[in-house]
């Protein structure tokens, strides 16, 4: 089944019939990933934690859930014309790069991918494994939407936005409706936040669903572009490029997942290099799991002091692990042997 986007009557660019489409087109292409619990940092935050494993995904990240949905969208509305899309075309840190090549070899399509060069290396030879061709470019949003938007002129291909197109949303917004199934009695959901369609499609499948479910974002104090959008209530990029660890959140929320963001996610949290860098490790120590230091934003947010005013009545939360795609040689970076986890978190 193909998972069209016809529904008008949403007041965002998706509805939560778009995303239960999503669920069933990806129906066995991608994996029902775990959800894993650890009584010491259950302990640390105070709450009940519940980790949804995206690191254990296909192509190491949530991301294929978006990209495969999109792709397999395009495919099914080129089914009428009898003509696919020529190529594919995207911009990503890396991930969704990864997801949108995977995406492309499954539907036999030739895939573009507009990566900064930046990105770990780890990321850009995934992308080239899976087929695609890579493309680099300088780390800010204009320079990736330059390039793939030339890109995308040169290959006659379609562009696949990696946050704002709305099969992608819908695509992400799947992680929710595994997490209700999952762990029925959740309070609250934290969401990692870069460009916003992995907290968007959350949010709007968990409020139709579920409306007493908190959805929060969770963000480097270094690229806090969603946090300064809901303070001010309007749209408010990153106007530089984000100095911080975790590399997949430095692209600023756009004109399709702010709306959604404003009115359905319940709070935006902030968290500093130092934070991320302590979450992370105790993430790899305590529960043997190499998440990516984006994924260990979320978990920062929750054993953060900003967390520890959330209303009692929260008891249950779940954080989604986004990804587990970090280079070897990196970890070095994330550790700091003179600020250790255990005496931070007291």
């Amino acid at each position: 089944p193909c998972a069209h986007l016809w529904n008008t009557s949403s007041p965002y660019c998706i509805s939560l019939a778009d995303v239960k489409a999503a669920q069933s087109s990806l129906h066995g292409l991608i994996h029902l990933t775990p959800i894993l619990t650890s009584s010491s940092l259950d302990k640390l935050a105070g709450h009940r934690l519940f980790f949804k494993c995206e690191l254990f995904q296909k192509t190491g990240s949530f991301k294929i859930r978006g990209a495969l949905n999109a792709v397999r969208s395009l495919v099914c509305a080129a089914q009428g014309n009898r003509e696919q899309p020529k190529a594919v075309v995207i911009h990503s840190s890396g991930n969704h790069g990864q997801a949108l090549a995977f995406a492309a070899k499954v539907e036999g399509i030739p895939a573009y991918v507009v990566v900064p060069r930046t990105a770990p290396l780890c990321k850009k030879a995934a992308i080239c494994s899976y087929g695609a061709r890579l493309i680099l470019c300088e780390p800010t949003d204009e320079s990736r939407m330059e390039v793939a938007a030339r890109t995308v002129q040169e290959k006659e291909g379609v562009m696949v936005h990696p946050n704002q197109d709305p099969a992608v949303i819908a695509g992400q917004g799947t992680i929710a409706l595994e997490v209700l199934q999952q762990v029925p009695q959740v309070n609250a959901l934290v969401v990692p936040v870069g460009g916003g369609g992995m907290v968007a499609g959350i949010a709007v499948a968990v409020k139709a669903l579920r409306p007493d479910i908190r959805v929060y974002a969770a963000e480097p104090c270094n690229a806090d572009d969603c946090y300064r959008s809901k303070v001010t209530g309007e749209l408010t990029p990153n106007r530089h490029a984000p100095n911080t660890i975790a590399d997949s959140v430095k692209t600023s929320i756009g004109q399709n997942t702010w709306p959604i963001i404003k009115d359905l996610v319940d709070d935006v949290l902030t968290v500093t290099e130092e934070e991320i860098q302590q979450a992370t490790q105790l993430v790899w120590e305590r529960m043997k799991l190499l998440i990516e230091p984006t994924a260990g934003v979320g978990v920062a947010a929750v054993l953060s002091e900003q967390f520890r005013s959330v209303s009692q009545e929260v008891k249950n939360i779940c954080i989604v692990l986004c990804g587990g795609n970090i280079d070897l040689g990196s970890l070095a970076c994330v550790i700091d042997p003179f600020a250790p986890y255990e005496t931070h978190y007291q």
